[in-house]
């Protein structure tokens, strides 16, 4: 098999012939990965084959334990009962039925998904009381219609038939009854010590309401102790704020103001609070008409590649322990007293440059450090943001959108002491998984069982309720009443789209339970609260109402803030430089923390950059990897204060050298189907003290390897220059450089094609795209494309309609790195229908490349002659299609596809023809922008854009009439309906003509 053949070796990359081939110009212009770079023979047989890797193999079949697996990740959940039901407040009897529901006609509800307790507003598709599709709220402005990866794939997380159905009492089940006996006779005793032994451990809350209830229920017990703990902290940036102002505050970036960003081991653009907004805000900086549009100018410094590096004009590769030498160094240059740090290794000029690129634009830069960075560098950014003018500009401050914030880290040390000498006798958990994600010197998991009471909330049973003595099935956030800030503080009401499936308890449900209040529903407890907050409001009832409809509470947004730099940031003597090998930890860009490890979806979304599923890896850089002698899927042990794992290697370009970055959230126990086993648990190495970076790692090659299943070497276009890029003064001296020898043959055997109506388009702009994979989740949902798998996706049988290829130009240590969205290009001679003997794929009036399955017989001589490799095959029955359960999750617009069927981007079209039905009804044409594809819709970037090409004043239209327009592969005259904006950059004329020389 070919999981076996990859196990016993790939070929050997010679990363210094391939550095020295870069330097005398011997190697591609854009390279994809540093196998095609070497042309090694794996990766000459990936090319020369359609379907690599024994794809044709008929042996290549799933074990009856990876089928299950599979159809888990797919949502083929049997035994899935009640599905339909709606929440218990709006309960009607269908034999009347509700004026609101129109069978086939979806209905819309505003709401709100949170990650680290930060909420982002969306929109939830109903079909039939089912909700099947998450969309970004245009009115919520942490998303403006926009939405993640993370939200996408929540309708899977809602769905997943792991979740837990039953409360657990000592691994037995128990019932809701003999739990609320023994939890009033714990409290009982609680309550006559004033609650000396009581801890209530939760996530991150930025719920309102929710942390009312946790008052109120402390008030009863006045030396209980409420613990906040998330193991993707964000401790660093409020200890950074704190020692910068005096006090803990939270910064908003205002992205579409600033000239010139500098972001310092920060993804801003695709990770964390407002990341969202904040992708859109700096996309429209970048947009270039003609040759007078101005663009922004963004400097990336970070030691693990990122979107957002890959999207910087300049970046610097620099261990993440060296980062703050860089800041005091930059601070000095401009004007800053500030001591000044170990000197880390930096281009001659790049600073002086950097500073005086930062000084032209006062009051229109933004220095962003990422989560990670110690508080020390959070706190000279705030010196350095003030001092450019940027306080009120690029950035303002509010209060904490953290209800209670404090260190959570040193928090949970305590809570962990406190259990260790024996004063905690009740622990109840809400959320989270600490004995999974706690560092492991705090020793959590072994001091857990010790508790003489303890209570866990959760969607699963995993590894923390395995160790408590009740484990309680919580609500999925779509089927619970709740409210959560946004990350300017904005309020949105989080309302279910349907009733708890396993008879789930929400966090307001189980605090009304501690206070007494079990009889009262959680939809009252907030709106309650919030009447309560607006004692003014003449007719409450309507202010409710509009609340629920728009998913924003008005008026909640916090005000600016004025703060007050505290003198001498950064006098006081740097620590001493690092020494020896680094080690970094960083969240998972698709699994986060690991809460999402038992979700197929995120699962097999191939990570940005490394293009990676179903796995983590020890990230190194050439030039490590070439000292270490080691080269990618080496199986290494990694030793680090006393700990030890094995994990995979992959030798990342850019990436900083003496560094290696470990992801967190794989290597579970107890995830479910999906998720138990997949990756390595690098939180067993991680450690209390040092949670971020750290120096010491020891690497042993264990002589074994570690397949990955990685998709960048997939679906190969034999070295054709696919992406066009060019810098601003480039495109200013010759603004048609991306469609040079682009002229369209006239001569073609296909007939001429007339257009008289709507003709369908699309245009994708580099210059926008972050690579975030959002519009791949949105894709795989809309359009209920199944999961197949690790083994499958080996082979190269993925079946995304849509993937972003990554391309790296440059020298191999430190490339440039671009993101290209491929799809179908919906070629108006599409060499696709002319091979197929059944005529299963056809062009449709409006200029579609339209499949038909029921005609399809799988010769697959249409993948075979598309040049694009935009066309996925079911080689295997991936999808239960018969199973009824599966209709509460599935769009039931697009067909389920069955084995043996070809697929690829419709560009929607059950979209299309719903608009089309609905003007037609109205006796009008499809207006501008009133079709909107899932990809189109979720992109933050708003890198993609489609319409009517018939339409000269269409945006469509307009884009493709730009000078940046070109297509993919024109020379074979496939006149593709799909076009791309050429990506541009924005370099400093010092620093790149330094670089040149």
């Amino acid at each position: 098999m070919d999981a076996q053949r990859k196990n016993e070796g790939t070929p050997d990359v010679d990363i210094a012939a391939l550095r020295k081939a870069a330097s005398e110009g011997n190697t591609p212009v854009f390279w994809r990965s540093l196998d095609e770079l070497a042309d090694t023979p794996e990766f000459r047989d990936y090319k020369e084959n359609e379907f690599p890797h024994g794809a044709n193999d008929p042996d290549a079949k799933l074990d009856r334990r990876e089928l299950l697996k599979v159809m888990a990740a797919s949502a083929a959940f049997a035994g899935l009962s009640g599905c339909t039901k709606l929440p218990t407040q709006h309960i009607v009897p269908y034999v009347r039925q509700p004026e609101e529901i129109v069978p086939g006609k979806a209905l819309f509800y505003a709401t709100a998904v949170t990650l680290g307790g930060v909420a982002t507003g969306i929109l939830v598709e109903s079909n039939m009381a089912r909700p099947t599709k998450i969309e970004g709220n245009p009115d919520h402005p942490g998303s403006l219609g926009a939405s993640d990866a993370f939200a996408q794939a929540s309708i899977l997380g809602l769905y997943d038939p792991d979740r837990s159905q039953a409360e657990i009492h000592d691994g037995r089940i128990g019932s809701w009854a003999s739990f609320q006996d023994d939890l009033a006779s714990a409290l009982g005793a609680e309550k006559a010590a004033s609650g000396a032994g009581l801890r209530l451990l939760t996530s991150t809350i930025t719920s309102p309401s929710l942390a009312e209830q946790i008052r109120t229920f402390l008030k009863g017990y006045p030396s209980a102790k409420w613990i906040q703990y998330e193991s993707v902290t964000r401790d660093n940036v409020r200890e950074g704020a704190k020692l910068a102002f005096g006090e803990f505050v939270n910064a908003v970036y205002r992205v579409d103001r600033a000239e010139v960003i500098l972001t310092l081991d920060s993804d801003f653009l695709t990770s964390g609070p407002g990341s969202v907004r904040y992708a859109r805000d700096y996309s429209r900086k970048r947009r270039v008409e003609n040759v007078d549009s101005k663009m922004n100018r963004l400097y990336s410094v970070e030691s693990t590649p990122t979107n957002t590096g890959a999207m910087a004009d300049h970046r610097l590769r620099m261990r993440a322990s060296d980062i703050e030498g860089f800041v005091r160094a930059l601070a000095r240059e401009l004007g800053l007293n500030v001591t000044s740090g170990a000197s880390p290794a930096v281009p001659a000029g790049w600073i002086s440059a950097l500073a005086r690129d930062l000084k032209k634009h006062p009051g229109a830069t933004l220095v962003v450090a990422g989560d990670q960075q110690p508080p020390i560098v959070h706190a000279l950014v705030h010196a350095i943001n003030q001092s450019m003018g940027n306080f009120d500009q690029t950035v303002y401050f509010t209060q904490p959108i953290e209800e209670s914030p404090a260190n959570q880290w040193d928090s949970m040390g305590e809570l962990a002491a406190d259990i260790r000498a024996g004063k905690v006798t009740t622990l109840l958990i809400l959320g989270g998984n600490p004995a999974y994600d706690a560092p492991a010197d705090l020793g959590f998991k072994e001091l857990l069982p010790k508790v003489p009471f303890s209570v866990r909330l959760g969607l699963y049973e995993d590894e923390t309720s395995a160790l408590c003595h009740w484990h309680i099935p919580q609500a999925h956030d779509l089927e619970s009443w709740g409210d959560a800030r946004g990350y300017d503080g904005t309020v949105t009401v989080i309302q279910p789209l349907i009733a708890p499936l396993y008879s789930g308890k929400s966090d307001q449900d189980f605090l009304a339970l501690l206070n007494g209040q079990s009889a009262k529903p959680s939809h009252d407890i907030v709106h309650d609260y919030w009447q309560a907050q607006r004692p003014n409001v003449p007719r409450f009832d309507a202010f409710w109402e509009k609340a629920l409809r728009d998913g924003v509470v008005p008026d909640t947004a916090f005000s600016p803030k004025q703060v007050s730099l505290k003198p001498g940031i950064g006098e006081q003597a740097p620590g001493a430089p690092s020494q020896g090998l680094e080690i970094v930890f960083r969240p998972d860009p698709t699994i986060w923390d690991g809460r999402f490890a038992n979700n197929g979806w995120l699962q097999e979304l191939p990570k940005p950059l490394t293009k990676i599923t179903w796995d983590a890896v020890a990230m190194v850089s050439p030039k490590t990897a070439q000292r270490l002698g080691l080269k990618n899927e080496d199986a290494v042990e990694l030793k680090y204060q006393g700990r030890a794992i094995v994990a995979p290697v992959w030798v990342m370009p850019g990436h900083a050298d003496e560094s290696v970055t470990v992801f967190l959230g794989h290597g579970r126990t107890r995830a479910g189907r999906v998720g138990t086993g997949t990756g390595f648990d690098a939180g067993w190495i991680r450690p209390y003290a040092a949670p971020w970076i750290g120096t010491g790692l020891e690497i042993r090659r264990t002589g074994d390897r570690w397949p990955l299943a990685a998709t960048q070497t997939h679906s190969s276009m034999e070295g054709r220059e696919l992406i066009q890029v060019a810098t601003l003064d480039e495109y200013q001296k010759n603004p048609k450089f991306a469609q040079a020898d682009a002229d369209e043959n006239p001569l073609s055997l296909y007939p001429a094609v007339k257009y008289d109506g709507n003709a369908w388009g699309m245009s994708v702009d580099l210059n926008a795209c972050t690579g975030c994979g959002a519009c791949v989740a949105a894709c795989v949902a809309e359009n209920n494309i199944a999961v197949v798998g690790k083994t499958q996706v080996l082979i190269g049988r993925e079946m995304h309609w849509i993937r972003i290829d990554r391309y790296y130009e440059g020298d191999v240590d430190d490339p440039k790195a671009y993101h290209e969205p491929v799809l179908c290009m919906h070629c108006e001679d599409a060499p696709c229908e002319v091979v197929c003997p059944v005529q299963a794929t056809v062009h449709s009036t409006e200029g579609l490349n339209e499949m038909i399955y029921n005609r399809c017989v799988g010769t697959r001589y249409c993948s075979n002659n598309c040049p694009y490799k935009v066309r996925r095959f079911n080689f295997l029955l991936y999808s239960d299609w018969v199973t009824p359960s599966l209709y509460g999750m599935r769009n039931p617009n697009v067909t389920v596809r069955s084995r043996g069927v070809m697929e690829k981007c419709t560009y929607c079209v059950q979209r299309i023809n719903e608009v089309k039905i609905e003007a037609e009804k109205q006796d009008r044409p499809v207006r501008d922008g009133e079709i909107v594809t899932a990809c189109q819709q979720s992109c933050p970037a708003e890198a993609i854009v489609f319409g009517n090409i018939n339409d000269p004043k269409s945006k469509v239209s307009l884009l493709k009439a730009q000078d940046r327009n070109y297509k993919l592969l024109e020379e074979l005259n496939t006149r593709p309906r799909t076009t791309y904006l050429a990506r541009l950059r924005n370099p400093n004329p010092e620093i790149e003509n330094a670089a040149a020389n």
